[in-house]
């Protein structure tokens, strides 16, 4: 009787851990539920990995947008703003967390303007400084507020020209839809 008592009880306890298992699968983001999934880089996505043509292709493929010098678009970004375009330059700087932004300038000591990649579809390697980039998107000039500000330089290293003195940061951006990167 106590073998039987015993062995209903581990088997209990067995089914139980079964059950919470499976109850305890991680729970869906709110971005999952709303029908967005949430992405996260894979290992590839962290890692300058360049193919057989000597390039690392992120995003959609780069199409035909027109191509613009970059340092012509960040002197006149109203010109350019909300319009898809094509850029060249040189990452002075990126996310060091997952790779979802990096800024480019038209050559290394430039001023640089700050790339985000679109809905966080794709990420460029998290060692990324210093590669030669190619980038098709859209520019924007934005107010980013203290909180975005903060975060941005605290955790992810970015730097600003010129911070606003309520701390807001008045931003020429760009929201990249696909990316080439390419050694010097």
């Amino acid at each position: 009787m106590k073998k039987f008592l015993g062995l209903m009880i581990l088997g209990m306890a067995s089914a139980s851990v079964g059950l919470a298992q499976e109850t305890m699968k991680p729970t869906e983001s709110k971005m999952q539920m709303e029908g967005k999934a949430e992405m996260k880089p894979s290992s590839d996505d962290k890692t300058s990995k360049f193919d057989a043509d000597g390039k690392i292709k992120r995003g959609a493929a780069i199409g035909t947008a027109k191509k613009v010098s970059l340092a012509k678009a960040m002197k006149n970004p109203g010109k350019y703003s909300g319009k898809l375009i094509l850029v060249e330059g040189v990452i002075v700087r990126s996310c060091k967390m997952e790779g979802c932004w990096m800024e480019l300038a038209p050559k290394k000591d430039a001023s640089a303007v700050r790339i985000k990649m679109k809905d966080h579809a794709f990420f460029v390697p998290l060692d990324a400084a210093g590669l030669n980039a190619k980038v098709e998107g859209v520019m924007s000039v934005k107010t980013l507020t203290k909180a975005e500000v903060d975060h941005l330089m605290n955790d992810d290293g970015a730097k600003f020209d010129k911070i606003n003195a309520d701390g807001t940061v008045t931003e020429v951006s760009f929201e990249a839809t696909g990316v080439e990167l390419t050694k010097n």
